[in-house]
């Protein structure tokens, strides 16, 4: 992602975290970037510090409101050939205590938020036979830990989604990749927090173990310009890697926060 000059980028997720790096990153780069997000103050402080970023309130949860407002950057920045797909919701809860409603709220904008906005621009990058999409996943969806079951099932289907979809059109000429981040310090962490966080995430907020997202994002730009599918910066890939080989001791290790 080094030259963006004249491409067309849509960040999701652009209001705050990670999505607002990305954007700022790439305008720097000289891309047209569109940001949505429900946050229309984080969305205007984005746009405010670099130029070339056009904000666009967009509830990613809506498939109606996803592809209207796909198709308004479409024909006002022109065809989007780069699409960052960030944003996501992770309110914390014990999973008897979460509600259909809840849980379903949570499909929606995680997963079916993703499959809206992959649909909305795919098609088209395909018949140009280029274009990129970069999704968030999450590491929650491999190494699971308590209190964050209904957001670990949602990363679990974005990632399957991600990883099956780039295998179907590996040769189409869109590259897509999935980034499995670990916890990182940003908003979105807060949101669990301010819920029934676990006590593994609030003992990494506490003593400053969460990850900066800034070295996030350098582990991002790095995995994509090696093209490589899946993305597992920082810690993640350990943890991958103990929860997979090593689960009786995963879980103890999480529950041990608990007490």
């Amino acid at each position: 992602m080094s030259d963006m000059t004249g491409k067309v980028a849509l960040v999701t997720g652009g209001a705050s975290g990670m999505g607002r790096i990305i954007a700022l990153r790439l305008a720097a780069r000289g891309a047209k970037v569109a940001i949505f997000d429900v946050n229309e103050g984080g969305l205007k402080e984005t746009a405010d510090r670099a130029e070339g970023i056009s904000p666009f309130v967009c509830d990613i949860s809506s498939i109606e409101d996803v592809e209207a407002k796909v198709a308004q950057v479409a024909s006002t920045l022109g065809p989007i050939d780069h699409l960052v797909h960030a944003a996501a919701l992770m309110p914390s809860h014990q999973l008897i205590n979460e509600t259909h409603e809840t849980m379903e709220r949570l499909f929606r904008i995680n997963y079916f938020g993703t499959t809206y906005l992959v649909k909305s621009v795919l098609p088209a990058m395909m018949e140009r036979k280029s274009g990129r999409i970069i999704v968030f996943g999450s590491i929650a969806g491999h190494a699971m830990v308590p209190h964050m079951g209904a957001y670990c099932a949602t990363k679990a289907a974005v990632n399957t989604y991600i990883e099956i979809l780039q295998n179907e059109i590996r040769d189409s000429g869109v590259n897509v990749h999935l980034v499995c981040p670990p916890a990182v310090n940003t908003p979105l962490i807060d949101q669990s927090l301010k819920t029934d966080a676990a006590g593994s995430m609030k003992e990494a907020k506490e003593s400053g173990r969460l990850a900066d997202p800034e070295k996030i994002v350098d582990a991002i730009d790095k995995g994509v310009s090696k093209n490589r599918d899946i993305i597992y910066p920082g810690e993640a890939r350990l943890l991958m890697f103990v929860h997979t080989l090593f689960p009786k001791l995963w879980w103890k290790l999480v529950m041990k926060f608990e007490k």
